[in-house]
């Protein structure tokens, strides 16, 4: 089996990705960045629903503080949903997760971000592969939502129960009131 890391953004944008992945033969490993993720216990929500789904797999978790995060992405929080915050934020968590897959010895990565229809793929998947390539590692281009990806996601989280959020997880789209997946 070919080892690969997926950087999963959520639970229920994992469990489609994750069900094909290993059904194509990967053995994956689950990378989970929540520095971006507010207030403290939606975080705590998310990753603890990504640990249920994640069953005996290893998750590796993002080691990112949240000021951090905050300090980098606060000069752009007036941007729209889907601007250039959002490219900087997915470029931090696939950036930490190729950093992940580097350290594990794990040459193949990719993200769950692409099963969501209010993400651009092709953006997400250059992000992804430019740090794939900043760390030696190849990256796998997808795009989940494709033959009903994400309905599929949307029925399997039901199914398993998973805690499903409303908002990508930033302060700035809550506070907005902006929904996003």
């Amino acid at each position: 089996m070919k080892r690969l890391l997926l950087h999963a953004c959520c639970a229920p944008d994992a469990t489609v990705p994750l069900e094909d992945l290993e059904a194509e033969g990967y053995a994956v490993t689950l990378y989970w960045y929540g520095a971006n993720i507010h207030p403290q216990g939606e975080e705590v929500k998310r990753r603890e629903a990504m640990l249920r789904l994640a069953g005996g797999r290893t998750v590796i978790t993002g080691d990112e503080s949240v000021a951090a995060w905050m300090e980098a992405a606060s000069p752009l929080a007036s941007e729209p949903e889907g601007g250039r915050r959002c490219g900087l934020c997915f470029r931090r968590q696939l950036e930490g997760a190729a950093r992940a897959a580097k350290e594990e010895g794990i040459g193949l990565l990719c993200t769950t971000l692409t099963i969501s229809p209010h993400k651009k793929a092709d953006f997400i998947n250059t992000i992804g592969s430019e740090a794939a390539e900043k760390y030696g590692l190849k990256w796998l281009d997808r795009v989940f939502r494709k033959k009903g990806g994400f309905q599929r996601s949307v029925a399997l989280s039901r199914e398993l129960e998973l805690y499903r959020q409303s908002y990508c997880g930033c302060v700035f789209s809550l506070r907005r009131g902006e929904i996003n997946d």
